[in-house]
């Protein structure tokens, strides 16, 4: 059974950094890429970064990057997402996916709030 726990998310002044942490059991390989999308309240869910499984390459939305950076730890089994210089506009929930090839498998988010 694929599980994937999120943690790290909180509440951060602007200007601030949070790291985000997914840890995932459950599967060992046959999967293409993890990745975090986040949907703030009234908005669509939008993609963040994903990590390629093959060669590690990596994918960051416009209004991230440069600001965040994804990464992989294959023996804690464990995506994080490093943000910082965070904005209001990031407020969202984040949440962490792993692609397989018949779908994608999802963890229950964490907030990220970003206000003075």
């Amino acid at each position: 059974q694929v599980q994937l726990v999120e943690s790290g998310g909180g509440l951060v002044q602007p200007g601030g950094s949070l790291r985000l942490s997914c840890t995932t059991s459950g599967f060992t390989s046959n999967y293409y890429a993890t990745g975090w999308v986040r949907q703030a309240p009234g908005k669509e869910r939008e993609a963040v970064s994903c990590i390629d499984s093959a060669d590690l390459s990596t994918n960051y939305a416009d209004s991230v990057r440069g600001r965040f950076t994804i990464s992989r730890d294959t023996v804690k089994n464990t995506v994080y997402l490093q943000m910082n210089s965070l904005k209001p506009e990031d407020t969202a929930v984040y949440y962490c996916y792993v692609g397989f090839v018949f779908g994608r498998a999802w963890g229950q988010g964490t907030q990220v709030t970003v206000s003075s």
